[in-house]
């Protein structure tokens, strides 16, 4: 049977996959290994996680190895996934700043491919990682912190899997809190584009999903933690009335996959993602691109894209915007400063979505985006270099942890790599 992602638009090449029974065995299966890649939850679009040898799965490897209370940071191993650890950790009075809108996904896998949940206020998901422990080309473990090793440990977060396998990570937590979700219909374009600012900066998390065409955005959905001071969302919103229904940001989906909107108040894990665990997320069948664009360029971004409408839509499933703020990570987006993510959930139609791509990336151009690292992209190497400073850092780090290449891969050579 192939071996695939789970999306289904990529067949891995690796000749074999082994799940790691524990982490010894994971050391073991890196240390004789010619070539390896960790393999996540398998939500990439791309090769990332692809290798000519041998895959290495952590899943089984998903429980909590420590809560500390006293510095208020739990330790995990790195196969757990966001829906797996959250009940957990607000049963006992935590929570996360921030998740992703699948808790599908492994906390291992977003942290090294920078991937963002969303919030004015609030970094992407690999912000939260204050350690973590890293087996090497020797099979070794080498425990890298935000404490001790400061700007190498910046650029190790972000680590697009060049560095090593992951085998346990430890996140910064805080105090348990509610959200209340509430979802407005319409949003005019030319409001979004005027009052960007504004419409982000309205809550806790916002998002605004699209087809890009006509005259307004489908949808707005606005996550408002309670345990700070807000205002409850009135009949409209910068002129978007609010949903009488609960929906899915997935034209005809089934809004049941989708966590309880309509103001009511629930737990920070079941309302910051948009789709439940135990569910199918997004569309499924499907491919993936999204944009970065510096923060202050998001309005312009908002009509250039609307002007891509009708050459999008043939294969265009959903859009949506989210913005994420500053970091110090070097191969994060918000190196750069707070940004703007510009999402596209296409049909699962590759040379459609590949023809379209050079199209979305020429006109955005001028605003410098960066691409998701785990999602379909043309953008050149040397571009992206131009854009990432500290890449060529990363290249020397790389070498440093890997000098022989044994967790370099077909992704690692075209997009890190060729940048010279």
């Amino acid at each position: 049977m192939a071996h695939v992602n789970w999306a289904g638009n990529h067949t891995y090449t690796a000749r074999s996959v082994r799940v790691a029974a524990s982490v010894e065995d994971a050391q073991q299966t890196v240390r004789y290994a010619r070539r390896v890649k960790a393999l996540g939850s398998r939500h990439c679009f791309n090769d990332i996680a692809d290798t000519e040898d041998h895959q290495l799965s952590l899943e089984r490897l998903a429980g909590v190895v420590e809560l500390d209370a006293v510095n208020d940071r739990v330790t995990i191993e790195a196969g757990a996934r966001y829906g797996d650890i959250a009940p957990w950790l607000h049963a006992r009075g935590y929570a996360l700043a921030n998740l992703a809108s699948l808790p599908h996904i492994s906390v291992a896998g977003a942290a090294a491919t920078a991937t963002h949940g969303s919030g004015s206020g609030i970094g992407n998901l690999a912000t939260a990682v204050s350690a973590m422990d890293l087996i090497t080309a020797g099979g070794d473990i080498v425990t890298l912190s935000r404490d001790k090793d400061g700007d190498t440990f910046n650029g190790a977060v972000v680590g697009l899997g060049a560095l090593g396998v992951v085998a346990r990570l430890t996140l910064d937590l805080q105090p348990t809190y509610d959200v209340r979700q509430d979802v407005f219909v319409d949003l005019p374009y030319e409001t979004l584009e005027r009052e960007f600012d504004a419409i982000f900066d309205a809550a806790t998390s916002v998002s605004v999903f699209m087809d890009w065409r006509g005259e307004a955005a489908r949808m707005i959905w606005l996550k408002q933690r309670l345990d700070r001071a807000h205002d409850t969302p009135s009949a409209h919103f910068f002129g978007a009335p609010q949903a009488n229904t609960r929906l899915n940001p997935v034209p005809d989906a089934d809004p049941d996959a989708c966590t309880q909107q309509m103001g009511a108040p629930g737990p920070w894990f079941d309302r910051l993602p948009h789709f439940r665990m135990g569910f199918a997320p997004s569309a499924g069948a499907e491919i993936q691109a999204e944009y970065f664009v510096p923060r202050e360029s998001a309005g312009r971004a908002v009509a250039i894209i609307r002007a891509l409408g009708e050459s999008l839509s043939p294969t265009l499933i959903a859009a949506e915007v989210r913005t994420v703020a500053a970091d110090d990570l070097w191969l994060s987006a918000g190196s750069r400063g707070p940004y703007a993510c510009f999402h596209f959930t296409f049909a699962r139609d590759w040379p459609a979505v590949q023809a379209l791509l050079p199209k979305i990336e020429a006109a955005l151009d001028p605003l410098e985006p960066l691409p998701h690292w785990g999602k379909v992209f043309a953008m050149a190497p040397q571009t992206i270099a131009t854009r990432l400073p500290r890449l060529c850092d990363f290249r020397e780090l790389v070498q440093a942890f890997d000098p022989a290449g044994k967790f370099r891969n077909a992704y690692l050579d075209r997009v890190v790599f060729e940048g010279g």
